[in-house]
């Protein structure tokens, strides 16, 4: 089984050995990068599975990368930064993050983290059942075997994080899901009551999906109670 490959993108050296070190003991490759400019680069070259991205870097910053990763590739992005303000964190997101890891950051966590998200993203694209492969919801579809979104035509770029809500509530249509629900769901993690994440997480699926984001035709908003997809 070929290992997964990490790309570990920072500008302090320090950072990038330490990360790497624990990454190559539990046996992924590693590929470095010191900054935005070099990772772009790299991805034109290698085939990456996952990307921790410092966000505090010379030449291009990390939000700036992930723009542009997300331009054409959906692979799980951890963002890294000195930073624990919630704008910041919210930034992060809205730019295309899967997640979020202040510094300083225990190692293993880091790790856990990696494994989480790499366990997301291979479960969303092994193979099913054709017929569990497929959800259409009037001219929205969502392919579970390719990892593909289209409304009509056009085909949607969503991050893993945005795939994960958007099939959540496409698979069960009809119910209504709490921003609680939601977070423990897709995060595996307990939801703290002034966690802004879901929120960032279903404005930019619905600005990928809608025409007019603010007139939601796929995710409905109850007020008070939560989001659905209806039948």
């Amino acid at each position: 089984m070929d290992k997964e490959t990490i790309l570990v993108v920072d500008d302090e050296k320090e950072i990038r050995d330490l990360i790497g070190i624990y990454l190559d003991n539990d046996g992924y490759k590693v590929i470095k990068a010191s900054n935005g400019l070099e990772a772009l680069n790299v991805l034109e070259k290698e085939d990456v599975d996952l990307i921790l991205l410092d966000i505090m870097m010379p030449n291009m910053d990390g939000m700036e990368a992930c723009m542009k990763i997300r331009q054409d590739k959906n692979m799980p992005i951890i963002m890294l930064s000195a930073k624990s303000e919630d704008m910041d964190k919210i930034m992060g997101l809205t730019t295309g993050a899967d997640d979020y890891v202040t510094k300083p950051f225990n190692p293993l966590e880091l790790l856990a983290r990696v494994k989480s998200q790499l366990r997301r993203y291979t479960k969303l694209n092994v193979k099913t059942e054709k017929s569990d492969s497929i959800i259409e919801i009037g001219d929205l579809t969502i392919d579970v075997n390719s990892h593909e979104v289209r409304v009509g035509d056009r085909e949607v770029k969503l991050t893993p994080r945005e795939f994960d809500i958007l099939f959540l509530l496409a698979r069960n249509r009809g119910m209504v899901f709490s921003i609680e629900k939601i977070y423990e769901t897709i995060w595996k993690e307990e939801f703290f009551e002034s966690d802004n994440t879901v929120m960032v997480h279903i404005r930019k699926i619905r600005e990928k999906l809608e025409s007019d984001s603010r007139k939601p035709q796929y995710i409905k908003t109850v007020w008070g109670v939560g989001y659905k997809i209806e039948n």
